[in-house]
């Protein structure tokens, strides 16, 4: 028989060939070419099979406080509440993983704080872009966002301008422009004006305009492995240098639509050298007299592990136990010659804007439903009954490109007075309005179950601003003890709105 140490050897050795078949069955169905280009630029301080062992990892759920919402002082009482064990992330002052057993994703989206816009759920490595587009003190007031969708980063980018300013946010998929609106909706978000197009047609239509742009790329998906483990099922060397050069033309009309002395960064969540490196190596001898790239090296206290020798953040799964990604940031130095403005037509602007008086009678009725906002960061403006609030920075780009969506529509007008939105109202709800009725988490459960509620105490007014948290739900009507529940059909969640405390079990 085998004496004790050396049954313990056995049963070690035992379990590491076992990793390693394992990580050998995953190597096996990646393609080859794709782990020898990897290793080819994997810096002397990794390995493969760590790089292996992490893409088999489940990815670690993360999530970023909306501080449009919530301070993140409150919100980390609040989780502390729920038992949430949460880890900061190191790059991002309002980011936190997760660190609860078998936690499932999909009930964090059911949380009511999450339906509450108090936070957003959000792949740790995707808040970098966004950290190194406000580094170094930068405070632009006027931002693109070029492929914008699902809206992390968009909304990221308003919390950190406080809503001032102006973003614009684009996004070349049709599909994926209904559920960004949704995100910066829910994130009260009041700021950005959305536009669908394909990336490369802004350098041409909208020349030297924003003081930042951020360029986060479609691209090969390379790094998203640990949570889509199909992502490399399309994967080819060809398709890699189909997407590089398309990636260029985006950095091209990128650096053209941004302004001498603007910033911009350059990010994607894939590995490969020539979607990154060479892209941005492209762009610095395009454009040699007119770009500088600044160093990342310091954007937070670990950069150091992930930082290449340009400058350039080359973030690997297993270095902070996160998904792969690369991000690099740029000054515009000089202007460069303006590329040949585009053939399509952008048609009739179909808003015309209120008058002062018309303005001031609907700030008046605005404030007596308990919604208020500060008034020169918002113009008022008209389309047939419909009135809408579009931040003003971004009135000298009307007529200049077409817009899917701009601001935020406010009420509609009816002989009696308006219908105050939705959307409206999570954004503008006044923390001092006479007319809110809190609700607790059971009513605010059924709330978003789109069902009247029925609590104990009834609101004294005939309109009251439902909140939960402190947090607006909706405007609703009193109907003898019931409030009529008044949330937009697309926001009801017939499945399990989850309490707050999340079990394990």
């Amino acid at each position: 028989m085998l004496n004790s140490a050396a049954e313990n050897l056995f049963s070690s050795g035992t379990a590491l060939l076992s990793k390693l078949t394992i990580a050998s069955s995953f190597a096996d169905k990646l393609p080859a070419a794709f782990l020898e280009a990897t290793r080819a630029i994997m810096p002397a301080s990794l390995s493969m099979e760590d790089f292996i062992a992490a893409c088999q990892r489940p990815l670690r759920p993360s999530l970023r406080v909306n501080t449009l919402k919530i301070s993140v002082a409150d919100f980390l009482t609040l989780a502390g509440s729920y038992q949430w064990d949460l880890e900061p992330v190191p790059w991002c002052a309002e980011g936190f993983w997760i660190n609860r057993h078998a936690l499932d994703e999909s009930r964090l989206g059911n949380a009511l704080s999450h339906l509450a816009g108090l936070f957003y759920i959000q792949e740790a490595s995707s808040m970098l872009p966004v950290t190194a587009l406000f580094a170094h003190d930068t405070q632009p007031t006027l931002v693109m966002d070029v492929a914008a969708a699902p809206g992390s980063k968009t909304t990221q980018i308003a919390a950190l301008m406080e809503n001032q300013g102006g973003i614009v946010a684009n996004e070349y998929s049709a599909s994926r422009v209904k559920v960004l609106h949704a995100n910066i909706s829910r994130c009260g978000v009041s700021n950005t004006a959305l536009t669908h197009f394909d990336g490369r047609v802004f350098g041409a239509a909208l020349p030297e305009t924003f003081d930042a742009i951020l360029l986060d790329a479609p691209c090969s998906g390379e790094g998203v492995i640990r949570k889509d483990p199909d992502a490399m099922s399309n994967w080819s060397e060809n398709s890699v240098s189909d997407i590089a050069a398309t990636q260029r033309e985006l950095i091209d009309s990128a650096f053209h639509a941004l302004k001498p002395g603007g910033v911009l960064v350059y990010s994607t969540c894939t590995l490969n050298a020539q979607e990154n490196q060479q892209v941005c190596q492209w762009l610095l001898e395009t454009y040699a007299d007119a770009v500088d790239s600044e160093s990342l090296a310091d954007l937070f206290p670990d950069a150091q592990k992930a930082v290449t020798p340009e400058g350039y953040l080359h973030v690997f799964p297993q270095v902070y136990d996160s998904e792969g990604f690369f991000v690099a940031r740029f000054r515009k130095t000089n202007s460069v010659p303006r590329l040949p403005v585009p053939g399509y037509k952008i048609g009739r602007f179909p808003f015309s804007p209120l008058s002062r008086q018309d303005s001031a009678e609907i700030i008046n009725a605005a404030g007596q439903s308990g919604l208020s906002w500060q008034e020169k960061r918002y113009t008022l403006w008209q389309r047939d009954k419909e009135i809408w609030m579009f931040p003003a920075v971004l009135e000298p780009l009307f007529g200049k490109v077409r817009f899917s969506r701009i601001g935020i529509r406010l009420a509609e007008r009816f002989p009696k007075g308006f219908r105050w939105q939705h959307e409206a109202v999570v954004a503008f709800s006044d923390t001092e309005a006479k007319n809110r009725f809190e609700i607790d988490d059971e009513l605010a459960q059924s709330w978003f179950r789109g069902v009247d509620i029925y609590p104990q105490t009834t609101p004294p007014a005939d309109e009251c601003l439902v909140t939960w948290l402190g947090q607006p739900l909706g405007l609703a009507k009193r109907i003898g003890s019931r409030i009529k529940n008044s949330l937009p059909r697309e926001l009801v969640r017939d499945g399990a709105v989850r309490p707050q405390i999340l079990s394990d079990d």
